[in-house]
Parts: C-alpha cells; sequence; structure tokens
C-alpha cells in the first residue's frame, strides 16, 4: 500500500511540474484534450483514452430514453460485505460505510471500465486556450478571463479542480422534467417533481461582456398539489464573494416574490428535509469561501460510470428507490481515475460539514463521489452521482444524484426521469429579461 501511495506521489508531482510550465504541447498527446491521462493505467484495468463515445453511439428515443452501448456486458465481479477488504483501496470511506450500513443488500457490480466522456471541439478549442490566461481571483473564490470551456485543465490547486467541475459544459443550457426522492428509514417516500432551466452565460444573448455571471437558473414545482407553482430563480456570479449568489422564491398562496438569501451554503436544499445543503446540489455548487482546497493528488476508484441502465424509462421510480438504498442492481461501477480534493472549514467560518473529500473524474471532470464529515470528525454522509455520457449531445451529466444519510438511514435521491416523456432539451439561448423576479412569478403560473 505505502508503494502504491508513493507511485501516486510521484506521478501527480510530474502532473503539478507540468501544469505550472503553463505547457499546453501535452494536451492531446500524454493528456486528452480535457486534461487527463491518456495512457492505460499500470495493469489495463483503466483503458487508454481513444476519443469517447461519439454521437452514433446509440439512439435516443423520443422520452429521452438512451439506448445502452454497453447493455450485452456482465459484471466483472460484485463487491460485497463479505469481500469488502479486498477492495478496499478502490472504494472511498462512505462507500465502505454503506456496506457496513447496509451488509445484507448494499453490493457494487463492476464493469469494465469505458472512458466514454468526449466534449465537442471548440469547447476543447477554448479549454486549450485558457491554459496560462485564466487565474484565480480573489483567493479562488472566482477567476480572472474565464468565458468557457474548462477553466483549468492542468490544475496545480484543489480549487482549480472543483473549478473544473463547477464549469464544466453541460450544453450551454438545459430544460428537463425531474422528480426528486426523500426515502425514511422505514421506507416510505416522498415524491417531488419539478421543471428547470438553466442557461450559462455563454447562451445568454443580451449578457454584457465580462459580467460576472456563471449561469441563470429557474425551478418550478409541478407535483405535489399542494407545492405546484412554487418557484425559485437563482443568479450565479463568477465571483460569489464579490457579487453574493442572488436568489428569490415565489410561493402561490402569498402572491409575491421575495428574496431567497438561505438558498446558498449549508441551508437546506428545497425540498430536501436538511438530507442536502444548497450547496451539495450536483455534488457542491456555489462561493467555496468557507473552505480552505487541498489537492491530495488521484486515486483509481470504483465509481458510477455509464449508467444507462439506471436512466432507462422502461423503468418506474419504485423499481429503483428502495429502502436504506437505491437498486444497487440496476447501477454500474467502474474503476477510473479519480482527483481527490478535500476541503476543511475554515477557522471561524460556519457550515454542518467541518471537513468534505471530493472524488472528481479525471476525463469529465464531474464529481462522482463525497464523503462528508460532522463537527466531530464523523463521517456523516455520503454521496454518489451516477453518471452517463449524452452522445447526442456530447457532454456527460448525471442520471441520479444520491445522498445517504449513515446515521439515521435516510436518503435523498434527486434527477429522476425515468418516467417522464419529454427528453431533456439542450442547447437553447435565452435573454436576461427570462430571468427576471417578474418573469418568475409569470413562469410560476
Amino acid at each position: 500500500m505505502r508503494m502504491q501511495l508513493c507511485v501516486l506521489a510521484l506521478a501527480c508531482a510530474a502532473t503539478f511540474a507540468q501544469a505550472k510550465n503553463s505547457d499546453t504541447s501535452e494536451l492531446g498527446k500524454t493528456l486528452t484534450p480535457m486534461g487527463s491521462e491518456q495512457a492505460a493505467n499500470a495493469d489495463g484495468s483503466i483503458p487508454a483514452w481513444t476519443g469517447g463515445l461519439p454521437k452514433s453511439a446509440g439512439n435516443v428515443d423520443a422520452s429521452g430514453s438512451y439506448q445502452d452501448p454497453f447493455a450485452s456486458e456482465q459484471p466483472l465481479f460484485t463487491v460485497t460485505a463479505r469481500n469488502l477488504e479486498q477492495y478496499k483501496a478502490f472504494l472511498s470511506p462512505g462507500q465502505v460505510a454503506l456496506f457496513k450500513r447496509y451488509p445484507d443488500s448494499y453490493t457494487m457490480p463492476v464493469y469494465p471500465t469505458h472512458r466514454s466522456a468526449n466534449l465537442p471541439s471548440e469547447v476543447l478549442e477554448q479549454s486549450r486556450a485558457n491554459v496560462g490566461k485564466v487565474t484565480l481571483a480573489d483567493g479562488g473564490n472566482g477567476m480572472h478571463d474565464y468565458q468557457r470551456g474548462i477553466p483549468f485543465p492542468l490544475p496545480t490547486e484543489g480549487i482549480e479542480v472543483m473549478w473544473n467541475h463547477m464549469t464544466r459544459w453541460r450544453g450551454g443550457s438545459y430544460e428537463r422534467i425531474a422528480s426528486s426522492a426523500l426515502v425514511r428509514e422505514n421506507g416510505t417516500v416522498s415524491y417531488i417533481r419539478g421543471q428547470s432551466l438553466i442557461n450559462f452565460a455563454e447562451s445568454i444573448q443580451d449578457l454584457e461582456p465580462g459580467a460576472n455571471v456563471l449561469f441563470m437558473f429557474k425551478n418550478r414545482v409541478l407535483e405535489p398539489a399542494r407545492l405546484s407553482g412554487e418557484a425559485v430563480l437563482v443568479h450565479d456570479p463568477i465571483d460569489q464573494v464579490a457579487e453574493p449568489r442572488a436568489a428569490w422564491q415565489y410561493i402561490p398562496g402569498q402572491r409575491r416574490v421575495r428574496r431567497a438569501p438561505m438558498i446558498a451554503y449549508d441551508n437546506s436544499a428545497r425540498y430536501s428535509n436538511g438530507l442536502i445543503t444548497s450547496d451539495n446540489v450536483d455534488g457542491y455548487n456555489g462561493a467555496p469561501d468557507r473552505y480552505d482546497w487541498k489537492l491530495i493528488g488521484k486515486q483509481e476508484l470504483f465509481i458510477p460510470y455509464n449508467s444507462y441502465r439506471l436512466a432507462d424509462h422502461k423503468l418506474k421510480y419504485a423499481d429503483i428507490i428502495k429502502p436504506g438504498h437505491i437498486d444497487q442492481g440496476l447501477t454500474r461501477y467502474e474503476k477510473h481515475r479519480v482527483w481527490v480534493v478535500e476541503a476543511t472549514l475554515k477557522p471561524g467560518a460556519r457550515h454542518i460539514y467541518a471537513k468534505r473529500r471530493f472524488y472528481v473524474d479525471e476525463d469529465s471532470w464531474q464529481i462522482a463521489q463525497v464523503d462528508q464529515y460532522d463537527s466531530r470528525g464523523e463521517l456523516w454522509r455520503g454521496v454518489e452521482l451516477h453518471a452517463m455520457h449524452q452522445y447526442d449531445h456530447g457532454f456527460t451529466y448525471n442520471v441520479m444524484e444520491v445522498s445517504y444519510d449513515l446515521i439515521s438511514g435516510r436518503y435523498y435521491a434527486g434527477g429522476l426521469t425515468n418516467e417522464e416523456k419529454e427528453p431533456m432539451r439542450v442547447g437553447f439561448a435565452a435573454r436576461k429579461d427570462e430571468y427576471t423576479p417578474s418573469d418568475l412569478r409569470r413562469w410560476a403560473k
């Protein structure tokens, strides 16, 4: 194990040295255009990147259900509580804790690894141009000279990896209807169904050049009826310390749009019953100023990947949502290299999580796993983000985000679309007046 860590440290040191020289010559050679290692790992269990999945990888039906390019594959093996020690080196502490809490039911089917991620050529070209140009601002709380693409393809700091995650390309804009499930310890389930739209700065037509805007977002509740019409609007800046996140909420019974400053940091995400914080959505979002960010290095880890089966529209939510955890027989794990970033709460700062460890896929820059610790240093919650590559649009995105409370036995699963009849809409332009408080009330109705 010590030898493995030494090799890991040396590999990371070489990578960091390249990055500090701002040398883009290795992008597309020893490194992929996204900045990940192009070569296979030592034993070949992680293959070389050969371009990712092409648009012709499968069909997408009228409801947005993706054909699984790997449907014929069988698991190489399944990790269980009985053989846990054999595979522990490739598991996060949060994953290990799930095996211990649910020893009779929690399993991880591990499949052959496929490096499916890729990005459109224009996004990759911009990412290359970002090297040496985009810099951190305000101690890492924002960025200078960022427009689009991967801001730090050659990261040297933990916060740069996190910015790569928060700014990763998702088509420029998207709209989708999805449900979330709140599952109690006794197995009872409450569902919330909502519609969300997001436009990143590049797709907002009348945005001023250089505006401090990362994205604009709005969401409205469709079901249940007692909550229908509730809506929120968020303007997310690139630098949220210089200009804090602006948020508004519309409640039909009040017929007023009000400021909603609580949609940030460790305030409970809407309708999650405290199971996820506002900055926990999508693994992590928002201002990073309350933490010190440390880049631990890279690790080979079993992470949820190519989760086409879990996203199949032939499934009902009841097929997926089970007591304790989702149906792990529908999941797919693969061994991938991940960046490991540890966030430690700054002295004097407030947050319910004193420490958080993020595992970020090197190819897609998506957070795949999160381990979250309380003020006593005890592991409290584990998050798994099941992702797949949307080959028709050319980006990787979450099928489902699942946050497990390892103490109470409750969990929250967000992003369910299996029962929806309309596909996710991607790549549309918007104007600023479509994301105003006055528009929110109209849209909510």
